[in-house]
This record gives C-alpha cells, structure tokens and sequence, in this order.
C-alpha cells in the first residue's frame, strides 16, 4: 500500500487524483503546515527539500509532484477502466506530454508559488511585492492562454483525464482561491478549460478528493476555500 503525506489543497492533491484514477489502495498521513511539519526531522528523512507531496512506495519515498505523477503512469499503466493517464514509452504522444507536464511543474506551478509567496522573493516591502505580482501574474496570463490553446489536443481535454489535465486542474484552483496581492484569474476567460474541469468535476476521483480534503462542490470551475476535515492549506 502507498502512503501519501499530504497537507489540504497542497500539490498532494494533484497524486491524490491520480491515485484515485488509477483505483490505487493508499492511505494518507497528514503533514500540518500550521507547525512546519515538513521541515520536521521525520520529514526530511522522507524529503530532504522540505516540500509536500511525498509518496511512500515499495521502492522507497517519491517526492516531486510531476516526477511522482510519471512513475505512477509508468508502474500502473491504464486504470480499471480507460485509457492510460499518460502515453506509454514508446508512444509517439509520450514526448510532447513530458514537455507539457515539466512545463506545469516547471513554469507555470513554480510562477504560482511567487504569487503565493512574494516576501520570499523581495522582502515585506509592499511595493516591491505589488510590483513583482504584477510582473508575475502577467506572465501567468500566459501560460494559460497557452494552455487554453492546447485544449482538444490528444492527451488534453478529452473525455478521459490525463495527468496533465489534473496538473492543470488544481492550478486554475490555486490560481483563483490564493492571490495574497490581488485577485487576477477567473475561470471564466478561459471556456476550453472551464469546460475541462467542469468535466473533471463529475469524476469520482474528484468527488472523492472532495469529501476528502472539504473542497467543495466546484472545487475547480468555482472554487472556495476548503474546509478538511484535517489540517490546513496554510
């Protein structure tokens, strides 16, 4: 059985997801960001960087969300039901799929977190911060005109999810719900993706993620903040 350690809406929603559309037992062990657990010396055995998801396995710990994302494709293959969430090796869509995956890690994710947390990048000055979300947040325009131009492409947007489109999921959740500086994103300036999670939303996987973690009805097209049952998206 996979243990994932995670803390409410953190990038462990994004393997959660994954390990529900794959039909995988797991159980979860609460990380509690509101006493720094991950940089907790039992954590750090886990991770050494300190960062949630951490994914327990046979082979030993996973962290990294789009590395842990590709080895569960790669070990598992296609769920019960459906095709595979990512092209096996060898599959001539397995390629771009990679380039798009690392791209959400990469680029976009990572551009989220100096949104999320700008005194890291420029100190508590408030003009330097504003300035910086302005930057920041334009680039993430961007990316999801970007994304929103590669809906309907082959792995992206179909009627079966991929990893790629719950990456992208849970960062137009994030995107929405936390903007210390300023609301900047709504759903609805990207119909091709509000249309993708509103199709999301119907999964049992989702619904599962739901009841889980207290996210809500519309946790993607209409997010809110969650209420879990356990523990703190903080």
């Amino acid at each position: 059985m996979y243990t994932l350690h995670y803390a409410p809406d953190n990038a462990s929603l994004v393997v959660r997801l994954a390990l529900e559309e794959l039909g995988l037992t797991y159980r979860t062990e609460l990380v509690d960001r509101s006493i720094r657990q991950q940089k907790s010396a039992a954590f750090l055995r886990l991770n050494p960087a300190g960062l949630i998801p951490v994914l327990e396995t046979p082979q030993g710990p996973l962290s990294e969300t789009a590395a842990i994302l590709l080895w569960l494709t790669e070990t598992h293959g296609a769920p019960p039901s459906g095709r595979p969430l990512a092209p096996p090796p060898g599959d001539p869509a397995r390629g771009p799929v990679l380039k798009w995956l690392f791209w959400l890690s990469n680029s976009l994710h990572a551009d989220l977190r100096i949104v999320f947390y700008p005194q890291q990048y420029v100190g508590p000055d408030i003009d330097a911060m504003e300035a910086l979300h302005a930057g920041v947040t334009r680039r993430l325009a961007g990316h999801y005109t970007l994304l929103e131009a590669l809906v309907g492409q082959p792995w992206f947007g179909g009627a079966d999810p991929t990893i790629l489109d719950l990456y992208a999921a849970v960062t137009m959740r994030w995107a929405a719900l936390y903007a210390p500086m300023g609301a900047w994103f709504t759903a609805a300036d990207y119909p091709g993706l509000k249309a993708l999670v509103q199709r999301l939303e119907t999964r049992p996987s989702v619904q599962a993620a739901i009841r889980a973690e207290g996210l809500g009805a519309t946790p993607f097209s209409a997010p809110k903040p969650c209420q879990p049952p356990e523990g703190t998206a903080l």
